[in-house]
């Protein structure tokens, strides 16, 4: 029965490119055979069709004619020519690691339940960039600070320095391929028959399978390890910035380089002290009578408490400023926004509240209404 690649992906015909790839990507973490709790044998199957409708509809020019001559498969007289998956391994691989995806394959082309060689990772292959996220407070962004960080990430392996071959030992040439690293198969359809070629599943298209692999890393030239990080962060960083941490990555394959690690920096927010941009802003309290007849207040900073001087007549709504007392910006700060917030005491002795009264009736009437 024709395949309809779109009704696989679970995309709509007009779907973006964009779109086509965020499925492709879910299917195939979801039927992957090391994720996939139902039977293997579905599995696999769902993954090549999911691969082979991604090949399709990423290519542009595969999908016009796929779109063109309908629900019309190869075996109705149509064909796409060599499905290498080229694309499909390429965003595969890119979203879960270089090799993931001829691994996979692997085990759709395996002859029968006889086990893989290892095979041997000769390619040199930088390592994948990594993402992390660390929380600092307001006054590490601020004054800029060193933060440890425990961060999980491939290593060279070094049992084997990378190779993954287990010391003492050496590599063959694969007898499936005889070294190429290529296989050719004929296809037969209504038009003739095609010769494709493919990844050999046996080495992985290195031409070279590993005698024994090594104990610690399978082969794989790499261990997971939890390594701790010490991370500078400058002086008045952003919320939500990246930091890049040059060769800080997964550690690259046969002796490629290693890849970045980038920080994502999230600010948590602080029980005093509001940011925004380089200023910063407190809300103090005051009473009443400090805003008449003026004074001395007490305001935090970042470096600790400053007296700040409030003129008579001031009002609650105004805003006074403590300048060069907020976030550090290039080689000037930014400045402390001071909110005065005004203290209606709930109870009053019947002394205050007697001079409380008198002092309201010697005001004149209030103007300015609007």
């Amino acid at each position: 029965m024709p395949k309809d690649y779109y009704q696989i992906l679970g995309v709509p015909r007009d779907a973006s490119q964009e779109e086509i790839k965020r499925a492709y990507r879910r299917l195939a973490k979801k039927y992957h055979p090391d994720a996939y709790k139902g039977d293997k044998r579905e599995a696999e199957r769902r993954f090549r069709e999911i691969a082979e409708a991604y090949e399709v509809l990423s290519d542009p020019e595969k999908r016009a004619q796929y779109d063109r001559f309908g629900h019309v498969g190869p075996e109705q007289g149509f064909d796409f020519g060599p499905m290498d998956f080229r694309r499909a391994r390429e965003a595969f691989e890119e979203f879960f690691g270089p090799s993931a995806f001829d691994e996979i394959i692997n085990l759709f082309f395996g002859e029968g339940t006889r086990t893989r060689a290892q095979a041997r990772p000769t390619r040199a292959r930088r390592g994948e960039d990594l993402e992390y996220r660390i929380k600092i407070s307001l006054e590490d962004a601020a004054f800029g600070a060193r933060i440890k960080a425990t961060v999980p990430r491939l290593v060279t392996c070094d049992r084997c320095d990378g190779t993954g071959m287990e010391p003492g030992s050496s590599v063959r040439t694969c007898p499936t391929c005889g070294g190429t690293g290529r296989i050719e198969y004929r296809q037969f359809t209504m038009l003739g028959s095609f010769v494709n070629v493919r990844t050999c599943p046996e080495c992985g298209g290195t031409g070279e399978i590993l005698e024994r692999p090594c104990r610690k890393c399978h082969g794989e030239g790499r261990v997971k390890e939890r390594s701790e990080l010490s991370i500078a962060i400058p002086k008045g960083i952003e919320d939500g910035a990246r930091l890049r941490l040059k060769g800080e990555g997964n550690a690259g394959r046969a002796g490629g380089p290693p890849g970045d690690l980038y920080i994502t920096v999230e600010i948590q927010p602080h029980p005093v002290f509001k940011r925004q941009g380089a200023d910063l802003s407190v809300e103090v309290p005051v009473h009443y009578g400090t805003l008449v007849l003026g004074g001395e207040i007490k305001v935090p900073t970042l470096e600790g408490e400053e007296e700040l001087k409030v003129a008579p007549g001031t009002l609650p709504e105004e805003v006074l400023r403590l300048r060069g007392r907020g976030m550090p910006q290039g080689r000037r700060r930014g400045d402390l926004l001071v909110r005065l917030r005004v203290v209606i005491p709930k109870s009053l002795s019947r002394s205050q509240r007697e001079l409380l009264k008198k002092f309201t009736a010697s005001l004149p009437p209030p103007t300015g209404l609007r």
